[in-house]
């Protein structure tokens, strides 16, 4: 994908995903204005300023903050792409759903879309939303009837009660598409991606991915792991989507990025043909009632989202992302380089 350089606004730039997307812009010689939380952190974007040294684009770091009214406008200036990956990524262990999760991902949707109202250079927007805004639970893609679910679908069951991070990208989403619709100047295409995999460019970066590969090696997971299915996909795969997003001029509407639909087991045997002489595996699946007995005990889920999701098919539809000309590496490359890289670090 050949692209004349230009400068590009990436929020959120020491998030897994957005190091990715840095780099590749990087890569291609762009200009990246990145926002971070402090850049005096050298930390937080170590890995960033590494990535600018190797490449012919350039880094500029910009602080900004999610609830700050034109906190984004700095760093605006001057692009004609806006990519917006930031966002709360909280599972559990949050006292206030509404003020940790949905506030910040909504109010900072909006800070930083107004930015793009307010300078004339920005043509498009991209915007790094989730599978979690098209559906919520297993449950509603099996009483949807259909084969799969595709950009058309949207999650109509996440609430601040329930899977309120689901909930929070959906309430994202859903402003920036009004955001939208309310000018002329620059138009919107977003990316929707399941659960991502794949090595970081940073020990610091936190993802639900990292969690889960933990939680393979765990103690309390070694008799065995819930028949619970999700999509998965490689962190530089949506990155590269958020390029093509960006620099093809036909692309719109949203993108789900999905290689392929996995449970917990598929990938611990995937892990075990690999590290199976250093680390334990769970082998077999855990029936479902046990999961409801027992689950809320190993972690931070509920009997609800266990009733929801256990033993229940998903299945997507990622034909639009192909057709934008995403490229599928094999999963079994993705998650065995993420959780070498885990090893590495020292995290399992």
């Amino acid at each position: 994908m050949a692209t004349q350089p230009t400068t590009v606004l990436v929020t959120g730039a020491s998030g897994y995903i957005a190091g990715w997307i840095v780099k590749q812009l990087l890569d291609q010689g762009h200009t990246v204005h990145a926002t971070v939380r402090d850049p005096g952190k050298t930390a937080s974007a170590a890995h960033l300023l590494a990535c600018a040294k190797n490449s012919p684009g350039t880094l500029k770091l910009f602080k900004a903050d999610l609830l700050a009214p034109g906190s984004f406008d700095a760093a605006t200036a001057g692009c004609s792409v806006v990519m917006h990956t930031a966002s709360p990524f909280v599972l559990d262990g949050f006292r206030d759903a509404e003020a940790e999760l949905v506030r910040p991902a909504v109010e900072g949707t909006r800070n930083v879309l107004q930015s793009a109202n307010r300078h004339d250079s920005v043509r498009r927007v991209v915007l790094t939303s989730s599978i979690a805004a098209v559906v919520g639970d297993n449950i509603d893609f099996v009483r949807s009837g259909k084969p799969a679910l595709d950009d058309s679908d949207w999650n109509t069951t996440s609430s601040v009660a329930h899977n309120p991070y689901q909930y929070s990208k959906l309430a994202a989403e859903k402003a920036a598409w009004d955001l939208q619709a309310a000018q002329a100047r620059w138009d919107l295409v977003t990316i929707n991606p399941a659960m991502v995999y794949g090595p970081s460019l940073t020990p610091h970066s936190q993802s639900g991915s990292i969690d889960a590969l933990r939680q393979l090696v765990h103690p309390l997971r070694a008799a065995g792991l819930p028949s619970l299915t999700m999509g998965v996909v490689d962190v530089r795969e949506v990155a590269q989507a958020h390029l093509l997003a960006a620099f093809t001029p036909e692309a719109k509407g949203r993108y789900l990025l999905v290689h392929k639909d996995m449970q917990m087991l598929e990938i611990a045997r995937i892990l075990r043909g690999e590290f199976g002489k250093q680390y334990t595996f769970p082998r077999i699946e855990v029936p479902k009632w046990a999961t409801w007995l027992f689950g809320p005990m190993a972690g931070p889920v509920t009997r609800e989202f266990i009733s929801k999701n256990v033993g229940l098919p998903l299945k997507f539809d990622n034909r639009r992302s192909l057709e934008l000309g995403v490229t599928y590496r094999p999963v079994e490359q993705t998650v065995i380089e993420h959780f070498r890289q885990l090893v590495a670090d020292g995290l399992v």
